[in-house]
């Protein structure tokens, strides 16, 4: 079921003890967010475990940023699903752009991560979107749904509606060019209607969403939350991204 998803993935940034602090600051004015909304903050792995023992019994979920498809084995620096599960991760993020640009990740390992995920009760945040070249080849389209089918082949529509999708318009983050909220709304349409069960799942928007564009991204009927990344280091920036897209931002889901 469509679920309103804000989900702070903090990539290489803070250590143990900020990961504390940070949390601290966040929970303090967190009562204010509504139940309908759920929060995701997704740590370096290093800072897992701080973030599980401060997160616990808050309604904050814990988020990884990547895993390994793989059990155990011989995969060094790779972090397998029983691990993060055993920390009480309860989300973890696959196929983010940075992951396929910088670490090679294809389609197909996109695909054996999902289901590895979904096989150890995590809930997958799914990354896809399109390079500058694919957009200005007006592309856009066709290539997140060629990610998304791959991503999620052989799996039952509902399992497809308990995932979460994330659109990231690679193109926009970093480049000075934006991705209007109407462009994204057709985009994350498209999506939806790519494979049995994605109407139903929450699908997210992740390029460069701050606390003064958010309400316009939420205001779109497709557009569900946010992958959020700078806008997610600052505890105070990313309640007020919340804030601000609730209520009467189109944030709110049956």
């Amino acid at each position: 079921m469509r679920q309103t998803i804000f989900a702070g993935n903090w990539k290489m940034n803070k250590g143990v003890a900020q990961t504390r602090e940070y949390i601290e600051r966040f929970l303090t004015h967190a009562e204010a967010i509504p139940e309908t909304v759920r929060v995701v903050l997704a740590p370096p792995f290093t800072a897992l475990e701080a973030a599980a023992d401060h997160l616990y019994g808050s309604r904050i979920d814990l988020g990884a940023q990547t895993m390994h498809w793989e059990e155990h084995g011989a995969f060094t620096g790779e972090i397998s699903p029983p691990m993060l599960a055993e920390l009480g991760v309860t989300y973890v993020i696959l196929g983010h752009s940075e992951r396929r640009a910088y670490e090679g990740e294809t389609d197909d390992d996109v695909r054996r991560k999902v289901a590895a995920a979904l096989e150890h009760g995590l809930i997958p945040i799914v990354c896809v979107g399109e390079t500058l070249e694919e957009h200005d080849a007006g592309r856009a389209q066709q290539r997140v749904v060629e990610q998304a089918r791959t991503a999620f082949a052989g799996l039952p529509a509902e399992s497809l509606a308990g995932c979460v999708v994330a659109y990231e318009p690679i193109w926009a983050i970093g480049t000075g060019r934006n991705c209007e909220s109407a462009q994204a709304n057709e985009v994350m349409e498209a999506i939806r209607a790519s494979l049995p069960g994605l109407a139903d799942a929450s699908i997210l928007y992740g390029g460069s969403m701050n606390a003064d564009n958010v309400a316009g991204y939420l205001a779109q009927p497709q557009i569900d939350g946010g992958l959020v990344g700078g806008a997610s280091l600052d505890a105070e920036q990313f309640r007020r991204l919340i804030e601000n897209a609730l209520p009467g931002a189109g944030g709110s889901r049956p």
